[in-house]
């Protein structure tokens, strides 16, 4: 979540009078992530106050994509999935236009990100991901991924190996082995479903041990089901600048998974590979965003090598066993 477009007062207030949530009251925006346009709102409806989240889509989210991801939201809500539902406007719309722009309010869901994870928390996170996994089974939309492995090369290719090596000497070498491992070995047979593929713990809120909200699911895609296993536990299972493998929450965050959705012997034995490409698809994001961020952006660029410190975990020898 960012802030890259400006809205004044009246504006905002123009923009959510075409929902039926009552009248606006305060605008706070958003500064954390860095792909979209976010806003705090708050509103006035009779005696009740009511709070919610506001969604400008910048250059990363198609416009073509948004009924697949608003949808998707309602289908998990539908299924008891902690997830947000989808505010649509007073003409039935789930997403409406601004100046070229589309926008989206989504509902407001109480709890708090968390910045230290506990193996507790960690398990109910993994619950919280197979239930998603479990409940998209029937949900008819469909959507490649449009973060997988060619977007990882134009991204790294952008930045070229002197803007790799500006980051870490070793960059432009690392990068390119585990991108052509990765790209030759990338197991498609494996089991395929709606995957979350950005499950940070700043995309999960939580009231103690328990999950009140999955978010952000604007990556959302089909795609092999144990990536998105491997994208989460890459996400949770790391000090945030990836020096240090926290082990207990390795063990809790597989154990909540498989406690609803068993693993098969062929994801388990993919997953460190799949670790592997979930650590080269944020390097690349990151590095990009790294050189690409506008000045002015209300938002900090997330450190890049945070997984390229993964990556170099997740392809030592002795770490092959980590998900077996």
């Amino acid at each position: 979540m960012a802030v890259y477009t400006r809205l004044g007062a009246e504006e905002m207030a123009r923009i959510i009078a075409a929902f039926d949530v009552g009248t606006l009251v305060s605008a706070k925006g958003i500064a954390e992530g860095v792909s979209n346009s976010n806003w705090l709102i708050e509103t006035q409806c009779f005696d009740a106050s009511k709070r919610f989240i506001l969604t400008i889509y910048e250059s990363r989210t198609e416009i073509g994509d948004l009924p697949f991801f608003l949808d998707l939201l309602d289908h998990l809500a539908a299924r008891d999935c902690p997830v947000p539902r989808t505010i649509h406007d007073r003409e039935g719309a789930s997403y409406r236009l601004h100046q070229g722009k589309a926008l989206a309010l989504i509902e407001f869901l109480p709890g708090v990100s968390v910045s230290e994870p506990t193996p507790g928390q960690a398990r109910a996170v993994g619950e919280a991901l197979a239930q998603v996994h479990l409940a998209g089974r029937d949900f008819p939309g469909r959507r490649a991924n449009g973060m997988g492995r060619d977007a990882w090369k134009q991204l790294l290719g952008d930045c070229g190996r002197e803007g790799l090596a500006a980051l870490d000497p070793g960059l432009p070498e690392l990068v390119e082995r585990e991108l052509a491992l990765v790209t030759s070995e990338w197991p498609a047979h494996l089991p395929h479903s709606v995957i979350h593929a950005d499950l940070f713990p700043d995309n999960v809120l939580m009231l103690g041990d328990k999950v009140t909200g999955l978010i952000d699911f604007y990556f959302a895609c089909v795609d092999v089901t144990a990536y998105d296993v491997a994208v989460t536990h890459a996400a949770w299972c790391f000090s945030a600048d990836g020096r240090h493998f926290l082990p207990q929450l390795s063990a809790a965050l597989l154990e909540g998974y498989q406690s609803l959705r068993p693993l098969s012997a062929d994801e388990r034995t993919a997953l460190p590979l799949l670790a592997r490409a979930a650590s080269l698809r944020f390097l690349a994001t990151r590095a990009y965003d790294w050189a690409n961020t506008p000045a002015d952006a209300l938002v900090t660029p997330k450190d890049p090598l945070a997984f390229a410190r993964r990556l170099a975990f997740y392809a030592q020898d002795c770490n092959a066993g980590l998900f077996a």
